[in-house]
């Protein structure tokens, strides 16, 4: 038996990924059995990456964003879970290699999504904190915390000036988000947390290479991003490359530096490698090349969806579709009907994405959102970006926690998990 997974009645489907698009292909798999359905995941829970950062920024707890995978399916028919990670794909055999042991499948679903791109700069991937996983995230709250805790007690004036400095590098929606909370942090709970600090002290650096932030919004959108990030007081260098971080100053552009202890890298992904997929098989930033019904190019029973795929024959995106939650979760599901409209001998569709809209938070009060051809900032915008997040966190006690915390924050200008805990060393 494959992985200690019974032989399937019928054809089995192996998913790797648990994210936004596997969870939507194996729900839709799982409704009423007709395929055996394998989710293949390192992690045994699902976890609700927009909302990271506020995890990394003491604003929520981890188990909030965080959903067992086996809970997600407990209902599912025919389904199997297994926690391992994948390490080659071999479409001649049709053979899954794992770190658990190889595993047989007659369609494979790839929904691996990415990993941070550091663009070949070692010692940037090196001293630089990434924001992509829980456990990133709850490293990155540590290192805030801790290097405030540094900062009190350090007499030395340049070394405080490097442990106030925090530098984010990149102007996407994690960038701008995560500037914003921290800026919140900064105005509304240190000044409380370290009395003896002068928190004016305290510099919060977006570096973004592009000429604007949010280049997947309207310039509208952005001017207004990049206007309420500096009325909290975050200091915005657009057109700024970042060349180097040695840990204790990062580099951009020409020779210009910070002094800064914590870099947080937000800008960009690349998408996650398997052995046995060919670079001719691979386009930009990794993705691999699939038809206009997600099947990998020279594979007819291997489907790639979310940010690991590149599918350009969407006449509206010819250069691929955007890396967001929306086109992996519309993916995963047209990927399994079409699984299950080929046992009922029905033609497949090809895949057409629908964008539902973009939106991002800058703080308290403060978003902007693009739904409907509309463009919204200010308090509207932020109330909607809240409950649009809250309806797509999987389960009830999540979604109530997210509520409470949120309804927490907002009344009482706190954040009460502000908590340095490490792993145990054995």
């Amino acid at each position: 038996m494959d992985l200690n997974i019974p032989a399937p009645r019928n054809k089995r489907v192996v998913i790797v990924g648990g994210g936004f698009g596997g969870i939507a292909a194996g729900r839709v798999l799982t409704r009423h059995g007709e395929f055996q359905t394998v989710l293949v995941d390192r992690n045994n829970y699902h976890q609700f990456q927009p909302l990271l950062y506020q995890v990394a920024t003491s604003g929520m707890e981890p188990t909030a964003i965080s959903f067992p995978l086996r809970k997600v399916f407990r209902k599912g028919k025919d389904f199997h879970f297994r926690m391992a990670g994948v390490e080659a794909v071999d479409a001649a055999r049709n053979i899954l290699h794992t770190t658990a042991g190889d595993l047989h499948y007659d369609y494979l679903v790839l929904a691996a999504g990415t990993d941070t791109n550091y663009f070949g700069m070692e010692s940037v991937a090196r001293h630089a904190l990434p924001l992509k996983s829980v456990g990133e995230a709850l490293a990155l709250r540590n290192r805030v915390l801790a290097t405030m805790e540094l900062a009190v007690r350090t007499a030395d004036a340049a070394e405080r000036a490097e442990l106030l400095n925090f530098v984010v590098v990149g102007g996407g929606p994690t960038g701008v988000e995560l500037a914003g909370a921290l800026a919140e942090l900064q105005r509304r709970i240190f000044p409380k947390d370290y009395p003896e600090l002068d928190i004016s002290a305290m510099k919060i650096y977006l570096l973004n290479a592009a000429p604007r932030l949010l280049e997947g919004f309207s310039e509208e959108s952005s001017a207004r991003a990049l206007k309420d990030l500096e009325r909290a007081g975050v200091r915005v260098v657009l057109g700024a490359t970042v060349k180097d971080f040695d840990g204790h100053a990062v580099t951009y552009n020409d020779g210009e530096s910070i002094p800064a202890r914590t870099v947080i890298w937000a800008s960009g992904v690349i998408a996650n490698a398997l052995d046995g997929i060919s670079t001719e098989q691979l386009g930009r930033g990794r993705r691999v090349k699939v038809d206009e019904y997600n099947r990998m190019e020279g594979a007819e029973n291997i489907f790639v969806i979310g940010d690991q795929c590149l599918l350009t024959s969407d006449p509206r995106y010819p250069n691929g579709h955007p890396q967001v939650a929306q086109v992996a979760i519309q993916q995963g599901k047209q990927v399994a009907r079409n699984l299950l409209s080929s046992v009922a001998g029905k033609a497949p569709e090809p895949f057409r994405y629908k964008d539902k809209g973009s939106m991002a938070t800058i703080g308290r009060n403060r978003a902007v959102a693009e739904i409907w051809g509309r463009h919204f900032g200010g308090f509207f915008a932020w109330a909607l970006w809240l409950f649009v997040h809250l309806l797509f966190i999987i389960g009830v006690r999540n979604r109530l926690t997210v509520l409470f915390d949120w309804s927490w924050s907002y009344l009482t200008y706190d954040r009460p998990l502000r908590t340095i805990i490490r792993p145990a060393k054995k």
